[in-house]
């Protein structure tokens, strides 16, 4: 009897895992190859016909202006329909959306299925908030997206069928065709029987539960809904619409071109295109289209010129146009993300054309006709400007990504003399417009620049500047003047050495001079690399963003100090007039917040405190201005809950961080078997002989430095250093005038220890440090909280504040951040010991209080871990 060969367990652990990813996958990796297979075929397809491009291209220049205009304004008409018909989705399930919203709705999804497969219902999960904010369900949503996808579908049959009859009549059918009309039918039909089937439960039902179980709850939802019927025939007409719309732009693309076309081809050739769409939605048919309708023209008698044409312009009205205006749709309303981020990939792609410009040689054409207007040498001159221009850019790029006002300025000067430069070294129109998109961007996002250079440095990098330059104007002008004639065959005159030293200095240089030997190739060299040096050094103290800095008065100390006792109402008000912190006191008001600068953010350690919610708002708005006015942007770091209706109000956003734990003393029992390991563990302490001891100050220099050793051992067996902002650090100073609670052992040495501070909510006391001897017993940072609650007990206090759990509480994340946010506090295991801040917290039962950070734009949040990274070092 054969034996049967043990699998490897590592190699069945393998197996599982590839079956699971594409069990889990399959759908999107089959669409991307298929779009892969499509955009090769066209790849190729270009490659083929690589010597007809350029006929094409001609055709195209040469296409009439007329039926252009015509084209643009049947997209806009598209659009305009899009949302209407996404308004009657919504109404078939008697809800309302406004037009404006639902041509948003149609601009959005259509950019983002472009990336997203089965864009018209999956990619609308990324908007369905703010759908849901105007007070209609997810269910509804879902139902009028799911209506809108389903019409889409069959407007297509709708118009086929009359169609096909139509090229019948006219002898037009081939082959082609008649597999485009039976895929439509097909592609109906099985959506029909399919919804059907699961409507019934049916054979399917079930493998369609396990694979795709949130189709199941739509369709469980949908049943639960009345369609509007009158509303649905609407959103049908308005989809046939929609179609004739895509018919007209192929009718239209063939009249710009000068061709013969008729409605029968442009209605065959559009179904063929929105088949090729339904087969191949990854990409929205980026390929697949191009090569089908390439193909089907072809058949249908255009010359391969013609047709690639066609569908060039075709693609460019129904593709291309409402791809960018959906890029605008979201510039418009993801606040400021793109309005930072998109000018300064603009000034780096300017940077990078520009300098490949210049190194790629010029259509002689263009520059015959360039030296019938300039002299040669100013030729040679805005060919080095362009040059240095797109250096430049790319720095200056770096800035614009730091908000810096001053890189906003540069940056506009540099797309001008980018603009004249590559008009004027060789008639680039192309760069020349790419240089003016770049402006138009710089001026719509101007607001977005606001960060300050540092004027003090940059008056010394002026003058140090300034000083080189004149120098190095010296060394060129001196040095051509009194040459000898060998070196260059040119015996210098003043005027001479003057211009051959600037156009060195700009690195233009000039055909005339030309050097005889290693010394005055070596002499250019050095003005060029000098005149470089001193632009660069200039060009960088100018655009450096200025970290402001400011340092309390006394005054102002005692100040926060004096607002904090009468108006304190938070366990971190303590911390905000800790030494760490810079002080904003806005006059005539009773009033201050606390802040740390990090990388041009002022970091606001919670709310002001004031004497009520009217002055709170106006620090806050005060502090806004003063942030705006020094170049510095500002955040709140652990907002509660209950004053974010104030940030909103002030245009600001605002994002869940976590949740503070507060125990209710009243209600908190060492009894019951949740509670078993908290009294194990100080059973096991009090029977090994420790103690606990608390100390009232001052404290005594003796117990200081036993509290050192302990807290100097935690820090180094956890390898932690200090860290402030939020919580303190240990200063002798400081802890001399605290309450300290500590546990010892029978000579008294001390291994754990905590130090209370004060807390100016209502009713509470809280603690900050909480440290520990290596050798301290388990359970004993327990054994000091439950003292702690004694203790508090005993002083009449009905609340501890035990701290922060951060990324606790995304139970519901409202956005993408918070869906991240949860995702890392689940999955990532770097984020797992925030997850065992929490559960060792929750053991002592305390009521959570969520806590938000507040910002002003998305893109503030790139920059968040950095920042706050920066303020909570020592």
């Amino acid at each position: 009897m054969s034996k049967v060969k043990p699998q490897d367990p590592a190699s069945i652990f393998f197996k599982e895992k590839v079956l699971i990813f594409f069990h889990e996958n399959g759908k999107l990796i089959s669409q991307f190859l298929l779009s892969a297979l499509f955009i090769g075929m066209a790849a190729w397809f270009i490659s083929h016909e690589h010597a007809e491009l350029h006929k094409v291209k001609q055709i195209l220049s040469d296409a009439r202006i007329t039926w252009i205009i015509t084209g643009v304004i049947l997209v806009a008409l598209y659009i305009i329909i899009q949302g209407i018909m996404y308004q009657t989705s919504f109404r078939s399930v008697n809800t309302r959306i406004r037009l404006r919203d639902g041509v948003i709705l149609f601009l959005k999804r259509n950019f983002i299925s472009v990336f997203l497969p089965a864009g018209a219902v999956s990619s609308l999960a990324f908007f369905g908030r703010e759908i849901e904010k105007k007070g209609i369900s997810r269910t509804q949503i879902y139902f009028a997206s799911s209506i809108y996808a389903f019409v889409g579908i069959l407007s297509v049959v709708i118009v086929a069928i009359p169609a096909f009859i139509l090229t019948i009549t006219e002898h037009m059918t081939g082959t082609t065709g008649w597999l485009a009309l039976g895929g439509v039918i097909l592609i109906l039909a099985s959506i029909l029987v399919l919804y059907n089937a699961l409507r019934l439960k049916k054979f399917p039902y079930k493998w369609f539960s396990k694979i795709f179980p949130s189709v199941i709850f739509i369709l469980e939802d949908i049943e639960s809904n009345k369609i509007n019927k009158g509303q649905f025939v609407l959103t049908v007409l308005v989809s046939v619409g929609i179609e004739f719309i895509g018919i007209a732009h192929v009718y239209v693309s063939m009249m710009a071109l000068g061709l013969s076309p008729s409605l029968a081809l442009s209605v065959m050739t559009y179904i063929i295109v929105v088949l090729f769409l339904i087969i191949s939605p990854f990409l929205r048919g980026l390929g697949a289209i191009e090569v089908s309708m390439t193909v089907f023209l072809v058949s249908s008698g255009f010359s391969n010129v013609e047709a690639i044409a066609v569908t060039v312009l075709f693609r460019f009205f129904e593709f291309w146009l409402p791809f960018f205006a959906g890029i605008v749709s979201f510039m418009l309303k993801i606040e400021r993300l793109l309005f930072r981020i998109f000018p300064a990939i603009l000034i780096f792609a300017l940077g990078v054309v520009n300098i490949i410009s210049v190194v790629t040689p010029v259509m002689p054409e263009r520059l015959r006709i360039l030296k019938d207007y300039l002299l040669v040498d100013f030729i040679s001159f805005s060919n080095s400007f362009v040059l240095i221009a797109g250096l430049f850019l790319l720095v200056t790029s770096a800035f614009m990504l730091k908000g810096s006002r001053s890189a906003w300025w540069f940056a506009l000067a540099l797309t001008i003399f980018s603009v004249v430069g590559n008009i004027t070294k060789g008639i680039d129109y192309e760069e020349s417009s790419l240089s003016l998109i770049v402006m138009v961007s710089l001026f719509i996002t101007r607001k977005e620049y606001y960060v300050r250079t540092n004027p003090r440095l940059g008056t010394v990098g002026l003058r140090t500047s300034l000083l080189s330059i004149v120098v190095v104007m010296i060394y060129g002008i001196t040095g051509f003047y009194f040459l000898d004639k060998m070196h260059f065959q040119i015996d210098f005159s003043l005027m001479q050495s003057i211009k051959y030293t600037i156009s060195n200095f700009f690195i233009a240089g000039s055909k005339e001079l030309i050097p005889y030997d290693s010394f005055a190739r070596d002499f250019i060299f050095t003005i060029k690399i000098s005149g470089f040096a001193s632009l660069t050094f200039l060009f960088y103290t100018l655009i450096r963003p200025y970290v402001f800095r400011s340092t309390p008065t006394q005054e102002e100390y005692a100040r926060a100090e004096e607002i904090t006792r009468k108006f304190g109402r938070s366990a971190l008000d303590f911390f905000k007039i800790y030494s760490d912190k810079m002080l904003y006191l806005p006059p005539g008001i009773n009033a201050f917040l606390a802040y740390r600068v990090s990388r041009n953010y002022a970091v606001v350690l919670e709310n002001p405190v004031s004497e009520d919610k009217g002055m709170m708002r106006q620090c806050i708005n005060s502090f806004s201005r003063y942030c705006f006015e020094n170049g510095l942007k500002d955040i709140y770091y652990r907002v509660p809950k209950e004053s974010i209706g104030i940030y909103r109000d002030l245009s600001k956003k605002s994002l869940l961080l976590g949740q503070e734990g507060v125990v209710d003393l009243s209600a908190f029992s060492l009894e019951g078997g949740e509670r078993k390991s908290i009294r194990n563990a100080l059973n096991k302490i009090n029977d090994q002989g420790y103690i606990t001891r608390i100390y009232s100050p001052p404290l005594l220099d003796g117990l200081i430095q036993k509290l050192r050793t302990v807290s100097e051992e935690w820090l180094k067996n956890t390898g932690r250093s200090e860290i402030v902002f939020s919580q303190g650090m240990f200063n002798e100073q400081e802890i001399k005038g605290e309450t300290v609670i500590t546990v010892e052992n029978k000579e008294e040495k001390i291994i754990a220890f905590m130090n209370l501070i004060p807390d100016y909510a209502d009713n509470e006391c809280t603690y900050d440090l909480l440290r520990k001897t290596a050798d301290a017993p388990n359970g004993i940072m327990d054994y000091l909280l439950v003292q702690l609650f004694r203790h508090a007990a005993e002083k009449g206090f009905q609340y501890v504040n035990i701290g922060f759990a951060p990324l606790s509480g995304l139970a519901e994340p409202q956005n993408f951040a918070e869906k991240s946010l949860k995702f890392a506090y689940e999955k990532i295991r770097s984020f797992s010991h925030y997850k065992g801040q929490r559960e060792y917290k929750e053991k002592f039962n305390p009521v959570w209080y969520d806590k938000y950070l507040v910002y002003s734009s998305d893109y503030d949040l790139i920059r968040v871990p950095s920042v706050l990274a920066g303020v909570i070092r020592t």
